[in-house]
């Protein structure tokens, strides 16, 4: 199983929109650059984390984008939700109708209690707990220029 680039750009934008939270709004651009994501791909990846109201817009010269919450009142779980999808791994545990196998499966309850742990861990990391967590990074850090 993987998340994907989507998932982990998508979880990288909100970490830089966090970092940035209360400041006003940042350009994608900016983040791009920052994040060392391609500009074009992350104009893609916004759309859904705007359209379900994480994040909101402005034009103009002090436009951009930034975070409709604190980061302490999002999940990882909504915003991997949003990129991803639900978190079914089989498509039996959502639907059982859906499998002729059902009542003789043996693995059935395996997939579902795996994808209840997986949504357990996202809920109980918020945007805030991975902004704290760059910010550490950022500080141990040594950074050299010539």
């Amino acid at each position: 199983m993987k998340i994907s680039t989507r998932a982990r750009y998508g979880t990288r934008l909100m970490v830089e929109l966090g970092l940035h939270y209360g400041e006003g709004p940042i350009f994608l651009k900016d983040i791009a650059k920052n994040e060392d994501i391609s500009l074009k791909y992350l104009s893609q990846i916004i759309i859904p984390l705007k359209t379900a109201g994480l994040v909101d817009s402005f034009r103009g010269a002090h436009g951009g984008y930034l975070l409709t919450r604190p980061p302490d009142q999002i999940t990882m779980k909504e915003v991997i939700e949003i990129l991803e999808g639900n978190f079914n791994l089989v498509e039996c545990v959502k639907s059982p109708s859906s499998c002729s196998r059902i009542s003789l499966c043996a693995t059935r309850n395996l997939w579902s209690v795996l994808g209840e742990k997986i949504t357990q861990v996202l809920e109980g990391v918020t945007l805030a707990a991975l902004v704290s967590r760059c910010k550490e990074k950022q500080e141990h850090s040594i950074c050299y220029s010539i």
